[in-house]
């Protein structure tokens, strides 16, 4: 008897969990599921490539110092901008 009781608390704690994961599964694949998991994955990778983006802007204006440091003239020498202003033009 008591084996026979064990055997169904097992079994309705058992189908309790599948019926919770059945549930969890239907709701993210609905459209509303989908499009937040998309939603998510679409920030990550914003923030992702704005990272980079911040990383070549720092990467290239080292190189471009490096550069001009190396092979610019001596007289008559540009100050280098600011990292935070506006780049610089060629006016005719």
């Amino acid at each position: 008897m008591i084996g026979r009781l064990f055997y169904l608390a097992a079994g309705a704690a058992l189908g309790g969990y599948a019926v919770h994961r059945f549930n969890r599964a239907r709701r993210a694949m609905s459209p509303g599921g989908l499009a937040d998991r998309v939603e998510g994955q679409v920030t990550e990778y914003r923030g992702a490539l704005r990272e980079l983006n911040e990383d070549l802007a720092d990467a290239v204006r080292d190189q471009e110092a490096e550069l001009l440091r190396r092979y610019a003239p001596r007289k008559g020498r540009r100050a280098l901008p600011e990292p935070d202003a506006e780049p610089l033009r060629h006016t005719p």
